[in-house]
């Protein structure tokens, strides 16, 4: 019957008009109507068990919508940043969902299913062989987390590139029997040179994901159906410390670190399934 269960969900996800769905919810998300939004916010916090005592507004009807709600900041020194200048911090609070080497050029998903780094990364070729046989770490941000995705590095941007695609769910089942998954999903692809080389975060939508923000751009998601790159290295570069806030997501999913050959190496107590908190130790970068 579970097997059933999953396969009945799958199916559903393939047949409901995606876009048009996350594009409805995000009209609610903004809506400013009390009624509409303190509905909507109190019934999110009952049915997670979202904590606001963490965050820096702790009174639910002081959000002017749901969306400053799921993206609510926290309070100063809820999230300590990892101490020691070749740590890397972790980049969100959520779930390891899966770490380690790449596998040449391929990123492993769940059991028997990978995809590619040229896929991920929009079908740069340049770019993907930066990270041949390097390493990655994905983390999933359920809807309870707090929800900005901060830089686990310091690193200056060269360039994004916005991936148009599906926006399959992003959960345990999903992951496991939707091929190619992260390489499907509408995503925003954003890469640093770092000292110790390139280093890509992959912010990836999914179902009801409202929109992708970053603090350098602003949202940048839903945009055209054609992949966009911009370039930041002219005229003015955007350096960000490690800890600082890259971007968030209106309504959560998932985000992925990638680091070229020999570069880093993520804590050997990480595993999948590993509940994790932003800015806490999550590796090292190798001298």
């Amino acid at each position: 019957m579970h097997a059933l269960k999953e396969k009945l969900f799958i199916a559903l996800q393939h047949v409901v008009p995606q876009h048009l769905l996350s594009r409805l919810v995000g009209w609610v998300a903004r809506s400013e109507i009390p009624w509409i939004k303190t509905t909507f916010i109190n019934r999110f916090i009952q049915h997670f068990g979202v904590d606001l005592g963490e965050a820096e507004i702790e009174d639910p009807d002081r959000f002017e919508n749901f969306n400053a709600f799921f993206t609510r900041a926290l309070k100063d020194g809820a999230r300590p940043i990892a101490d020691g200048e070749r740590v890397l911090a972790c980049p969100a609070d959520g779930t390891v969902s899966q770490l380690g080497p790449l596998r040449g050029g391929d990123l492993f998903q769940a059991k028997g299913h990978h995809y590619s780094a040229f896929e991920l990364l929009g079908g740069d070729g340049a770019l993907a062989a930066e990270f041949q046989n390097g390493h990655f770490a994905t983390v999933y941000l359920s809807p309870k987390d707090y929800h900005r995705v901060h830089m686990p590095f310091t690193g200056t941007l060269r360039e994004t590139c916005y991936v148009p695609g599906r926006l399959f769910s992003v959960n345990q089942t999903t992951t496991e029997r939707v091929p190619r998954l992260f390489a499907r999903n509408e995503r925003l692809v954003c890469v640093f040179d770092t000292e110790v080389g390139p280093m890509a975060v992959v912010l990836v939508g999914a179902m009801i994901v409202a929109g992708i923000e970053t603090v350098f751009a602003g949202q940048v998601t839903p945009q055209s159906t054609t992949v966009t790159r911009v370039d930041y290295r002219n005229p003015a570069p955007v350096t960000l410390r490690k800890g600082d806030e890259l971007g968030r997501f209106l309504l959560g999913s998932t985000v992925i670190v990638l680091f070229p050959e020999g570069a880093a190496e993520f804590g050997s107590e990480l595993t999948a399934g590993a509940a994790v908190r932003m800015g806490e130790a999550f590796g090292s970068v190798r001298q």
